[in-house]
């Protein structure tokens, strides 16, 4: 232990109350509670908070080394019990507790990791029903990961081949609990993405929540969401929810209700294939009834075409008839109405007039028609127009009446 020459630094007395404090064994480990207050983790990792009740106030760090090995993050106003270390920080001269380990308080650490982990990923997005896919109705090769030995496995086969047998199942085998499991699966998952499956199962039996951990690691539930093909979760019990459950695009309660929902049953298929089958031979009666009446119907009426054909005939001929005798009326009137005209034209044709004795008289050979002795002088030749032809006269003397 440092002594104390006065007067001292600063340095001098921090140093003393930090040794006083190492050396105390009842504050070398110590178990508080309070209330997580005014939380910081900047870009070091260390984790800076105040534990503080009713009375008081504790500062508090937790290195980035001791944080990584929580299973949960810690949060403001979050009740905990801390273990660790009383010391001073001499840069700063106040005491503080290095903290070793956090514990909630009502509530496990595990089930706590649980809670912020699925809020976490569900404000991602990566539980949102619009990413599930549906489940074929029809597979020919369901992937199973899971334990080779166990129930689970038994179960599912038992039940799959109950429902129908010859279903194809690839078994890819992983440990379903401890700290290799997790990496184990996310492999499993990868490699079933890889394979000619149609859909995945994930399963294991029931446990506690440590033994269904690696069912809740953040690696399983992406690589869920990552397979190419649908994954359905079958993990622990009924009451059991994991991850896996969440991120899966099916939870089925119970590894056997997995191959319930995923194994089509083949007595059942066959009962709706045998009645699909009554259903097509009677819409093949009915289509080959409706067909015989029509064709009876087309045969009646080609019968009958013949008989049609001649009345139609009949009918045609006395058409013609009709329009015959109307268009000789017709013609008729047509002809007595041209005869009218052409006795009306003939009678204010000129050469109806000159066929009475009248003439036409131009000075030769074409040139004004002369109609007053005056256009005219002796000597003068004229075009006479006649009925019949034309005359060239001379002019010998020119009388007025």
């Amino acid at each position: 232990m440092p002594q104390l020459s006065f007067p001292c630094s600063v340095g001098e007395l921090t140093a003393y109350l930090r040794g006083l404090l190492e050396s105390d064994a009842l504050l070398s480990e110590v178990w508080v509670e309070g209330e997580i207050s005014n939380l910081r983790t900047p870009s070091s990792g260390h984790v800076y908070f105040t534990l503080k009740d009713a009375r008081a106030a504790l500062r508090c760090v937790l290195f980035r080394s001791r944080k990584e090995a929580l299973r949960f993050a810690p949060e403001e106003g979050l009740a905990v019990v801390v273990r660790g270390a009383v010391g001073i920080y001499e840069a700063m001269g106040q005491y503080q507790l290095y903290v070793e380990e956090l514990v909630p308080v009502g509530q496990g650490a595990l089930f706590l990791a649980f809670q912020q982990m699925k809020e976490r990923l569900e404000r991602e997005g990566l539980f949102d029903p619009a990413v599930k896919r549906p489940l074929p109705a029809f597979p020919r090769r369901i992937g199973l990961v899971t334990s080779r030995t166990g129930a689970v496995l038994r179960d599912i086969l038992t039940v799959g081949r109950r429902r129908f047998p010859g279903m194809n199942f690839l078994l890819i085998p992983v440990p379903v609990q401890g700290e290799q499991a997790p990496a184990a699966i996310r492999q499993a998952l990868e490699r079933a993405g890889r394979e000619e499956l149609d859909l995945v199962i994930l399963a294991r039996g029931g446990g506690s929540l440590e033994e269904l951990w690696a069912f809740n690691d953040e690696g399983v539930a992406r690589a869920i969401r990552a397979c190419p093909v649908p994954v359905v979760s079958a993990v622990g019990h009924e009451t059991d929810f994991t991850i896996a459950d969440f991120a899966a695009d099916r939870r089925a309660p119970t590894p056997s209700a997995a191959a319930e929902i995923c194994v089509p049953d083949r007595r059942e298929l066959e009962r709706l294939i045998g009645q699909a089958r009554g259903r097509l031979a009677a819409a093949l009666r009915r289509a080959a009834d409706r067909g015989r009446l029509r064709w009876m119907r087309q045969a009646e009426a080609l019968r009958r075409f013949p008989r049609r054909l001649e009345e139609r005939s009949h009918a045609l001929d006395a058409l013609e008839l009709r329009l015959r005798a109307a268009g000789g009326a017709a013609a008729q009137r047509g002809r007595s109405r041209v005869e009218a005209l052409a006795g009306r034209l003939a009678a204010l044709s000129p050469l109806g007039v000159l066929s009475r004795g009248y003439a036409v008289c131009r000075v030769w050979p074409e040139g004004p028609v002369v109609s007053s002795v005056e256009q005219t002088a002796p000597g003068e030749r004229l075009a006479v127009r006649l009925k019949d032809g034309r005359l060239c006269c001379a002019v010998e003397e020119v009388g007025r009446e």
